[in-house]
């Protein structure tokens, strides 16, 4: 079977397109060595893919005949990801939040006023000033 249709019937890739685009980028390996998208995958072959910042490594066990069950899945492949991998993506979500929330980028027109008024309090007071003479 064809690695991106090996990828896609185990439920690795929503589609079996974005499967042989990832084969195409190079984010999957098959014993250690990139492939294309039609390279044949056969039992006991080690598969690396790079897949939302994590290396996936897993050990063929069977070939399925066509797409699986999220249940059966286990029965064709055997997951041999370590745990560190799970924990840099914890990190980098708690890297992430350090930052600015999204849609707080740019300071608002009233957050604007507020740090002209901060850096430059005496202005101020003198357009008020003049304010109350005229």
């Amino acid at each position: 079977m064809r690695i991106d249709k090996y990828l896609w019937s185990t439920r690795y890739f929503k589609t079996r397109n974005i499967a042989t685009t990832a084969c195409k980028k190079g984010q999957v390996k098959v014993n250690g060595k990139v492939v294309k998208p039609s390279r044949e995958v056969y039992a006991m072959d080690t598969i690396v893919v790079r897949k939302n910042q994590i290396n996936y490594e897993l050990t063929v066990l069977d070939i399925p005949k066509s797409r699986v069950g999220a249940k059966l899945v286990d029965i064709y492949r055997k997951d041999t990801t370590p745990k560190e991998a799970f924990e840099k993506d914890e990190l980098l979500k708690f890297s992430k939040d350090y930052y600015r929330k999204k849609g707080t980028g740019r300071p608002t027109k009233r957050d604007r006023r507020e740090i002209d008024n901060y850096l430059d309090p005496e202005d101020d007071f003198f357009q008020r000033d003049r304010l109350e003479e005229e």
